[in-house]
């Protein structure tokens, strides 16, 4: 378009002069001078606006704007670093620490070495034995009820379990389900078996009248014997005397002396009293060597 305008400017103007140029048509001119205006006008104008651009350009100048700021406080902080004081020297502490915290390692080490020798030691040994001290328990609470008299059928069950050898307390298998008798209660029966032991009496007189079966029934009945000491005669009356005088002040040790100087076939009513209280005599012997065993035992374990 602009070649052509300048040929037809040319042309206007006369060049060139010497070949003829055919004449154009003013229309085709004039059009062309409108597509002339229209294209200058185009080149001047602006563009338009794009508004993602626009948006674009704001959250750019935000940014510089934070950044601008986060720029002042960093320049501030480093100013204020810069004139801070030195911190203190820590080094001193810290190696204590470090120390405090070595020891209590090593003593845990050291607790729990020690717990570990502690727990293989108590694997090793071997339970204590407290069989003695049982055995004089249980052979005290024996004894006890033996001599109280008191039935001792649990007691000497647990006696004979701790026992060396069971046949010790054998003696007093007889009497744990009623209880060893005592010296008054061998004596009150002593007492009742005298009567068997007293030697017959004769009859006084042989009459056939009245008066003398009265005498001779009365003195059936009633038969009156001393009670107090009957000096030291050997005969059968006095012993038996001397002997119910022992058991009415129960003493059984010589009542039972009085009772065995007569001979066998005197106090053959009274046998099985006295083998009652050779019974009881061995209870009471097996009871209390079954104690002292027992002690002795204990004692020398301690030692």
């Amino acid at each position: 378009m602009a070649a052509a305008l300048v040929i037809a400017v040319g042309w206007l103007l006369g060049w060139p002069q010497v070949q003829p140029v055919p004449q154009l048509n003013v229309a085709a001119i004039d059009d062309l001078g409108a597509r002339l205006a229209g294209l200058e006008a185009k080149v001047g104008r602006p563009p338009a606006a794009d508004p993602r651009l626009d948006a674009l350009d704001k959250s750019i100048a935000a940014l510089r704007s934070e950044l601008a700021a986060t720029r002042a406080q960093s320049d501030k902080l480093a100013a204020a670093a810069t004139g801070a004081k030195a911190l203190p020297d820590l080094s001193a502490i810290t190696a204590r620490i470090d120390r405090i915290e070595g020891a209590v390692k090593a003593q845990n080490a050291e607790i729990a070495k020690q717990d570990s020798k502690i727990a293989d030691t108590k694997a090793e040994a071997k339970p204590a034995d407290d069989t003695p001290l049982r055995r004089l328990v249980a052979a005290s609470l024996l004894d006890v009820a033996v001599r109280h008299g008191d039935p001792f059928v649990t007691s000497l069950a647990a006696a004979k379990a701790l026992a060396d050898d069971p046949d010790v307390l054998k003696p007093l298998d007889a009497f744990a389900a009623s209880g060893v008798p005592n010296a008054n209660k061998l004596c009150r029966e002593l007492i009742e078996i005298v009567p068997k032991l007293a030697p017959p009496q004769q009859d006084a007189t042989t009459g056939t009248g009245l008066v003398d079966r009265l005498q001779a029934g009365a003195s059936k009945l009633i038969h009156i014997e001393r009670t107090d000491d009957a000096g030291t005669g050997t005969d059968r009356g006095s012993i038996v005397a001397r002997m119910t005088s022992a058991a009415v002040h129960n003493d059984l040790a010589r009542a039972e002396r009085e009772l065995r100087s007569l001979p066998p076939a005197d106090r053959s009513a009274a046998q099985a009293w006295i083998e009652r209280v050779d019974a009881r005599r061995a209870a009471l012997d097996a009871s209390r060597k079954f104690a002292d065993n027992a002690m002795a035992a204990l004692a020398s374990v301690n030692q």
